[in-house]
């Protein structure tokens, strides 16, 4: 496993803009410029959007041209016309994604990395590498703060009756409730990224079904802790034969760095990549770190010795 001491002090450097994007099927997808030799794939977390890979598309863009998808009713996509927000459901949108675009290297934080896992397991023929940040992988001993939200979700009615009083928590509030569960360090959030949370947020408020799709896939996880057999996400990463990046950062609230171990154990050719300095978005807090293994992983993947781990 290699490690990272990167240091996490002072305000980060003004932001790019968002990369734009435009309705690719059934879902929203932002896009860096056409002509990398590679193409890349980025799927987002829960409560996340196609944004929260900004950064990191840039970071890779000459490597890599990168798609990120708002998953169904995330971000700018709307909601699943099927009402389908488990892993599975995700998971085809994003296997449209890249049927659309062709063979790409595939990158999931969170809920994504779930995703990420079970389209590399169902579909090898479209996932050239993966790199899963912080994925939500089932753990038998999870984090108690994700373990209350997962509960609140997954009981009848409650999930609902919690999403709609939080309509009435100030954004702002909301927000930087989120950035100091997600980030190791929120002192170095860009203001402008901030007041552009807040906005996207205010704007989901308004949509019917943003409550409805942020409880379903959150249902859609836990659903996953309970699944059995060679469709569980275990099973299925065991029988991944792309060559995996697997990110974790030390100060992760929400999922526990020690699941790198067992991470290093399932994959077949798994990288361990350890961010002393980083929470539950590494993409976000370094990507220029992230990027680094990624392009590293990238290149060995082109030249075909992409080792079985390290």
């Amino acid at each position: 496993m290699r490690r990272a001491d990167e240091k996490g002090e002072g305000v980060t450097q003004q932001p790019i803009p968002h990369w734009p994007g435009r309705m690719l099927g059934p879902v929203f997808v932002r896009s860096t410029p056409e002509g990398a030799p590679e193409r890349a794939v980025y799927v987002h977390g829960l409560a996340g959007s196609a944004t929260n890979w900004t950064d990191l598309m840039d970071e890779l863009k000459d490597v890599a041209t990168g798609y990120a998808l708002d998953l169904p009713g995330a971000g700018f996509s709307p909601a699943p016309a099927d009402g389908d927000y488990t892993v599975d459901g995700h998971a085809r949108a994003v296997i449209g994604l890249l049927a659309a675009v062709g063979p790409a290297h595939l990158f999931g934080n969170s809920l994504g990395g779930a995703v990420a896992v079970r389209v590399a397991a169902l579909r090898p023929d479209l996932v050239r590498s993966l790199t899963l940040i912080s994925p939500a992988l089932p753990d038998l001993l999870p984090r108690y703060g994700p373990a209350r939200i997962a509960a609140a979700a997954a009981t009848p009615r409650l999930g609902e009756w919690v999403a709609d009083r939080l309509r009435f928590v100030p954004a702002e509030q909301r927000v930087n409730a989120t950035f100091n569960m997600v980030w190791a360090d929120a002192r170095r959030i860009h203001p402008d990224r901030l007041s552009q949370a807040v906005e996207e947020l205010r704007r989901r408020d308004d949509l019917p079904y943003a409550g409805r799709a942020m409880i379903a896939s959150a249902r859609g996880i836990v659903a996953e802790y309970f699944r059995r057999g060679a469709g569980s996400l275990w099973n299925q990463a065991a029988r991944i034969a792309a060559p995996t990046l697997i990110v974790y950062g030390r100060h992760d609230r929400l999922v526990r760095p020690a699941m790198a171990a067992k991470a290093g154990r399932t994959f077949r050719r798994a990288r361990l990549f350890l961010l002393a300095h980083a929470g539950h978005v590494a993409q976000m807090e370094h990507p220029a770190l992230v990027a680094a293994e990624a392009r590293r992983l990238i290149g060995e993947t082109r030249l075909g010795n992409a080792p079985l781990a390290s």
